[in-house]
């Protein structure tokens, strides 16, 4: 049996992983790390992951980093439950998903939002910074709300894509933003998606330790 352990941050992007080992019912350890805007994680951590970022899983002692490729390793634990996608179309389509919700929405949208030291040296450019992170959300959550239409995002079937969705939906939320008003089909989505057991039990756990 391969050990598996993740570090997480609590409400992070670490959400998705976390709900993807719940959904595979795999034992793994938890470890729970704090994230601060603005602050560098503990020098422990940053041994094991340099870039100092949360989510990190480690497979037997090998440690992988980036939320598509831990993704893709929790899948291939249980393949059976096609987590990456069924067909070879679904699965192009979860990392065309992932992709973007990392690169863009995530990096360059609430990236800009929360860390805008990543973007400029210069204080004076923050707020410009905050508010064109601003405006990359808006845009990326009217194009979430434009594709969903089925109770998952890819393939009529929970994905990889779903959980990381969600985190999403509740960072919107977490930022004032007029979710169900704005969104109504990505508020449906994400209220059917937090009435899954592996959604349940990630948030509890992660809860539990607040």
């Amino acid at each position: 049996m391969v050990t598996i352990k993740l570090w997480y941050s609590p409400g992070a992007c670490s959400l998705a992983p976390h709900v993807m080992l719940h959904e595979i019912a795999a034992p793994f350890e938890a470890v729970e790390t704090t994230v601060s805007t603005g602050a560098n994680l503990t020098e422990a951590f940053s041994r094991i992951n340099p870039k100092q970022r949360v989510p990190v899983l480690a497979l037997d002692g090998e440690v992988i980093t980036e939320l598509p490729a831990i993704a893709t390793a929790i899948s291939g634990l249980s393949p059976e439950r096609h987590l990456m996608g069924r067909t070879p179309l679904d699965q192009a389509r979860v990392y065309e998903w992932m992709n973007w919700l990392s690169g863009t929405l995530h990096a360059q949208g609430f990236g800009c939002l929360w860390r805008p030291a990543r973007f400029s040296n210069d204080e004076q450019a923050f707020d410009g910074i905050r508010t064109k992170g601003r405006q990359t959300i808006s845009d990326c959550f009217a194009l979430i709300e434009a594709k969903l239409r089925d109770p998952f995002a890819v393939g009529n079937a929970f994905t990889a894509v779903d959980p990381f969705l969600l985190v999403f939906y509740r960072w919107g939320a977490a930022i004032g933003l007029a979710m169900s008003t704005c969104y109504p089909r990505y508020s449906a989505f994400a209220l059917a998606l937090s009435e899954r057991a592996s959604v349940q039990s990630a948030l509890a756990a992660e809860s539990a330790t607040r």
